[in-house]
C-alpha cells in the first residue's frame, strides 16, 4: 500500500511539475511587415516587441522582420491566417482580399484630416469589421498609422486631374487605388511593393502613389521627381494576429498584448503626424518640386471610382461606413 501511495504522489507531482513548465514555457512570436527599418512601423513594432517581453517577464518574445523579408505583403497576410507567421501589419486594402467590407476604408477623400479617420477606425469601424476579421482568422488588436497617399511621378508637376491624364501609376492590389488613379486619369498598373522601385527606375511606370513616410524611407525621392501632396485615400496598418496563435496564448498575455499593441501604434501616430512636414521640406531638397492640388478638383472626377468600390465592397457596406464617417465629423 505504501509503494502505491508512494508511486501516486510521485505521478501527481510529475504533472504538476508538467503543468508548471508548461504555463511558463516560452513563446516567440513574428512579427512581418512591409516597411524598411527606418520607418516608423518598425520602431513600433520594436517598443512592441520590448514592452511584451518586459510585462510577460520574457515568457513571450516578438521576432520583427520588416521590408517584406518573410514574403510579399499578400503572402505576408496569408500566412498569418495560416499560423505560419503570427503577427502582420496589413492595411484594409489587404484584408478585403478575405472580407470586401474592408474596402470601404480607403474611399477616397471621405476624411477631413487624420483625427477623423482615427475616430472612425478606431471606435465604430472595429466594432464593426473585428468581428468579420476573426471569422476569417485574424484577431485585429489595434490600428497603427500609414497615412493619406499621395502622388509621385518622374514626368511633370501635378495640380489638376488633367496633369494625371495617360500617365502610368503603379498602385497595389487594390480595387480602391485602381480605381482612384483611373478616375483622375492615369493608367494604373499593378506592380508588387518589393519590386516597385526597381519599376520606377527602369520606367516601367511613371510613378507611384504612397503615404509621405514611404516615399521617403524607400528614396523613391532618387527616381521621381515631381511630387502632388494629393492626400486622396487613408488606410492604416492594422495590427493582426493569427487565431490560430492568439488561442494559445494566457487571458493575461493576450491583455498584455492589446495594450501594448495599441501603445505601439499611438506611437506610429505621433511620429508620422510629427515628421511629415520635415520629410516633404527634405524631399523638396533633394530635389523634388512639390505641388498641393486643390482636392475638390479631385473630388469632383471621382464618381466614377465611388461606384466602382461601391459595386466591389458592397453598396449596403459602404453606406454603413459613410453613416460613420459622417457621424464622426467635427460638428
Amino acid at each position: 500500500m505504501k509503494k502505491i501511495k508512494t508511486l501516486v504522489h510521485a505521478t501527481v507531482a510529475a504533472f504538476a511539475l508538467a503543468a508548471s513548465a508548461s504555463a511558463i514555457a516560452q513563446v516567440t512570436l513574428r512579427l512581418a511587415h512591409y516597411a524598411e527599418a527606418t520607418h516608423p512601423a518598425n520602431q513600433a513594432a520594436m517598443q512592441f516587441a520590448q514592452k511584451v517581453e518586459a510585462r510577460t517577464a520574457g515568457k513571450v518574445k516578438v521576432s520583427i522582420y520588416p521590408a517584406n523579408a518573410l514574403g510579399s505583403p499578400p503572402d505576408q497576410l496569408q500566412q498569418v491566417k495560416l499560423g505560419a507567421i503570427d503577427m502582420g501589419l496589413p492595411t484594409q486594402g489587404a484584408l478585403d482580399k478575405y472580407n470586401k467590407a474592408f474596402a470601404v476604408v480607403m474611399l477616397p477623400f471621405v476624411f477631413e484630416d487624420l483625427a477623423h479617420a482615427h475616430r472612425v477606425l478606431d471606435g465604430p469601424a472595429m466594432e464593426w469589421l473585428a468581428p468579420i476579421a476573426e471569422k476569417d482568422g485574424f484577431v485585429m488588436l489595434s490600428n497603427w498609422e500609414y497615412g493619406f497617399r499621395n502622388l509621385t511621378n518622374s514626368k511633370r508637376a501635378i495640380l489638376t486631374p488633367a496633369d494625371v491624364k495617360g500617365l502610368k501609376i503603379r498602385v497595389p492590389p487594390e480595387v480602391q487605388l485602381e480605381a482612384a488613379m483611373e478616375a483622375a486619369g492615369a493608367n494604373a498598373t499593378k506592380i508588387a511593393f518589393p519590386e516597385l522601385y526597381m519599376a520606377l527606375s527602369q520606367g516601367v511606370v511613371d510613378g507611384e502613389e504612397n503615404p509621405i513616410a514611404v516615399i521617403t524611407h524607400n528614396k523613391f525621392y532618387e527616381v521621381q521627381k515631381h511630387l502632388a501632396l494629393t492626400r486622396h485615400a487613408y488606410n492604416s496598418m492594422v495590427h493582426v494576429i493569427s487565431q490560430k496563435t492568439w488561442v494559445k496564448l494566457t487571458p493575461e498575455q493576450q491583455v498584455i498584448i492589446r495594450e501594448e499593441s495599441k501603445s505601439a501604434g499611438e506611437l506610429m501616430r505621433k511620429t508620422i503626424a510629427a515628421e511629415e512636414d520635415a520629410q516633404i521640406a527634405k524631399l523638396q531638397s533633394l530635389g523634388m518640386s512639390v505641388t498641393r492640388p486643390d482636392p475638390a478638383a479631385f473630388r469632383a472626377v471621382m464618381g466614377p471610382a465611388y461606384q466602382r468600390i461601391g459595386t466591389y465592397a458592397g453598396e449596403a457596406n459602404v453606406q454603413k461606413f459613410m453613416a460613420m464617417v459622417d457621424a464622426q465629423r467635427k460638428k
